[in-house]
This record gives C-alpha cells, sequence and structure tokens, in this order.
C-alpha cells in the first residue's frame, strides 16, 4: 500500500465562511441531498458504483456499496471555520483520508479546497488515479455550489 495525495482546485463559494464550515461539519445536512438525488447525479459520473442504503448522523455517514460492501466515512476533527478533516472505514480496498479547507474571502464569499490521501496498492491505484484525479475537483466543485441554507 502506498499513499498518494490529490488536491482539488480552489473553488469559490458563495457564501461566508462560517455558514459553509458550519453545514459541511455536520453530515446529518447530508441527508436533505441524498434525499434529493444528489448521491444519483454523483454516482452517474462514475456508473459502476452504486450506492444505497444512505445514513448518517452528525459526525459519520454509512453507505453500501454494490460489490464491496458497507463504507463509513467520519469526521476526524474540526478546527472551527477552517478545516474539516475525514476518514473513511469499512470493507473498501482503499483508506482515504480528506480535508476541506476554508478561507475567507468577504462577508458573503470564501474559498474551498479539497486535499484527498488515499492509501492504496498499486493495482488499485491504477485503476483509479484518473478517476480520483478528475473526482477531488468535481468534488470540490459540487461542494462549492451547494446552496447553504
Amino acid at each position: 500500500m502506498s499513499s498518494t495525495k490529490y488536491i482539488s482546485d480552489v473553488k469559490t463559494v458563495q457564501q461566508n465562511q462560517e455558514i459553509v464550515y458550519n453545514y459541511l461539519s455536520n453530515f446529518e445536512n447530508l441527508s436533505k441531498y441524498v434525499n434529493e438525488g444528489l448521491l444519483t447525479k454523483l454516482t452517474e459520473q462514475v456508473p459502476q458504483i452504486k450506492i444505497s442504503n444512505f445514513e448518517s448522523d452528525a459526525d459519520s455517514c454509512r453507505f453500501q456499496i454494490a460489490g464491496m460492501g458497507l463504507a463509513e466515512i467520519r469526521i476526524i476533527e474540526r478546527e472551527p471555520h477552517k478545516t474539516i478533516k475525514v476518514k473513511s472505514s469499512g470493507k473498501l480496498p482503499l483508506d482515504i483520508t480528506f480535508w476541506i479547507q476554508l478561507l475567507p474571502v468577504s462577508d458573503y464569499e470564501s474559498k474551498l479546497r479539497i486535499t484527498l490521501d488515499a492509501e492504496m496498492s498499486m493495482m488499485i491505484k491504477m485503476m483509479v488515479n484518473k478517476k480520483l484525479e478528475e473526482g477531488i475537483n468535481r468534488f470540490a466543485d459540487m461542494l462549492a455550489a451547494l446552496p447553504y441554507r
């Protein structure tokens, strides 16, 4: 297993840094988007991945990935208004840790960047490297576009 880092481009969020942080640091907010079909939109990008049985609480979310089993991500560290650190667990062929970093721009705008650290075998890396490179920016775009209400 080796570690590979993927860093998104810096994205602009049309919302105050504190509001974005408070929203993203509570995984219960994800349930609304799952119910509105966001999960379907995400998995359309990678049709091989089918996710079901999504559930979340403030600190974690769990879901089934067809052919792989139960996956879970958990917030392991919060630095108020600046950073949210998340780690995976469950039965996945790779371990991931990612950070959502936020910086203020103005009262109504902030910057967001995601850093992903993936522990995986060389074989898995050959299969998913390009998808992770593309996916980290799509994920950042998606977070930047959330309505934060």
